[in-house]
């Protein structure tokens, strides 16, 4: 069975954490919410709490088969522990899919991944993606091998289609 883990932190984009792990499950994934360690539970930017199962302390790329970063200010927090960075960027130096939708490009620039992929992001932070290398292209759904990168909640089906793609 495939695992995936959704990275949690306040702040949260809501629809970009429930969305692709209710779609996830609905296809017999497993995911599972990794957060930073330092809650039991983290608010969406409406309140809406997210269980932390799994600390990024705790959590080891060989155990997963890709990650979810969603957005809001969630990664902005996300991106200053070396454990998160480390992370995706062991997760994507391992041929795992790392999808990440809105904001969650910061998390992107920080692991050091996007020089010379093509992605997307929310427009707000193209520049920072630019700035990492990557091309970017304002679609709502970019593929660049096992990087999987949307802009806004209105892409979450393109996004969490073309995610259920490579994990199937």
């Amino acid at each position: 069975m495939k695992k995936i883990a959704i990275l949690v932190e306040d702040q949260y984009q809501v629809l970009e954490v429930w969305y692709p792990y209710f779609r996830l499950i609905e296809e017999g994934i497993t995911a599972v919410f990794v957060g930073t360690g330092q809650k039991k539970e983290y608010k969406s930017k409406e309140g809406y709490p997210a269980p932390e199962e799994l600390s990024i302390k705790d959590a080891r790329a060989q155990n997963f088969d890709g990650v979810v970063i969603p957005g809001g200010y969630a990664p902005d927090i996300l991106r200053r522990y070396k454990e998160v960075n480390n992370f995706v960027k062991d997760l994507y130096a391992q041929g795992k899919v790392v999808a990440s939708i809105c904001h969650g490009g910061w998390v992107l620039v920080s692991s050091g991944i996007l020089k010379g992929k093509k992605a997307t992001s929310f427009s707000a932070i193209k520049d920072d993606v630019v700035n990492a290398g990557a091309q970017f292209l304002d679609k709502e759904v970019v593929v660049d091998g096992n990087l999987i990168t949307s802009r806004t909640p209105y892409d979450l089906p393109a996004f969490c289609r073309e995610m259920i793609k490579q994990l199937t």
